[in-house]
């Protein structure tokens, strides 16, 4: 038998990278990823062998190189991606003239009662709007993704607590809650459009200034009166 050693594992060996390779393997793998990819999954594309310092100088160098180009690379909360620059968006719409989907007062209006005092109950968002709220609206709210129950409040009928979701995040370019826009300007992100919402009757909804009031002056939610909700997984 002979007794020669076994030849190293490809993942075994220590191959060092040039900041050329790093910057060209990034721009490769985020250009062809649809979905933003996070630190720790790009350090996978180096065996854990690139520092997070490191690939956070390379980010930044090639976010530089594309600063003139009619895409840039952005970081959101879930991670980085390539997008095109908002100016180029009237080109592309010229190759696929598909309207993005557009929401209804009454959608726009949850969604922001959601985004500003969340985690927050139907009961809640009611209260604040002065309407009761369809099973409609969260439905669509939930369908687009940006928002999710994450637990349930510790009261009679233990209502769900629903919040926004990182992909809400991702689809408005934001990295973390902290970044919302002033309340006045969250519609434009999410394309609001003024669709009739059915109200129930003897109800009018609150107005504009009165939704801002009572959004500012109600206080977030303690944690001891919330239940996680159960793993997907």
């Amino acid at each position: 038998m002979s007794n020669q050693p076994n030849p190293l594992l490809p993942s075994e060996i220590l191959i060092p990278f040039s900041e050329p390779d790093i910057s060209k393997i990034l721009e490769t793998a985020l250009l062809t990823t649809q979905e933003p990819l996070a630190l720790a999954e790009l350090k996978q594309l180096f065996e854990g062998e690139v520092s997070s310092k490191l690939l956070q100088a390379s980010l930044e160098k090639l976010r530089e190189k594309w600063r003139d180009s009619g895409i840039e690379l952005a970081q959101v909360a879930g991670g980085w991606h390539f997008r095109s620059k908002p100016e180029m968006q009237i080109f592309l719409d010229r190759l696929n003239p598909q309207k993005p989907p557009r929401y209804s007062r009454a959608v726009q209006e949850t969604l922001a009662i959601i985004a500003y005092r969340q985690p927050v109950t139907r009961g809640d968002i009611e209260e604040i709007r002065g309407v009761a709220v369809s099973s409609n609206i969260l439905k669509t709210l939930e369908t687009r993704g940006w928002i999710e129950a994450v637990g349930q409040r510790n009261v009679p009928g233990r209502p769900s607590l629903y919040a926004t979701t990182q992909s809400f995040l991702n689809d408005l370019n934001l990295q973390s809650l902290e970044q919302l826009p002033p309340l006045d300007e969250l519609a434009a992100l999410t394309e609001l459009t003024e669709q009739p919402e059915p109200q129930d009757q003897g109800q009018e909804p609150a107005t504009d200034s009165e939704m801002t009031e009572k959004l500012e002056s109600e206080q977030a939610e303690s944690p001891q009166d919330i239940t996680p909700a159960p793993s997907a997984h």
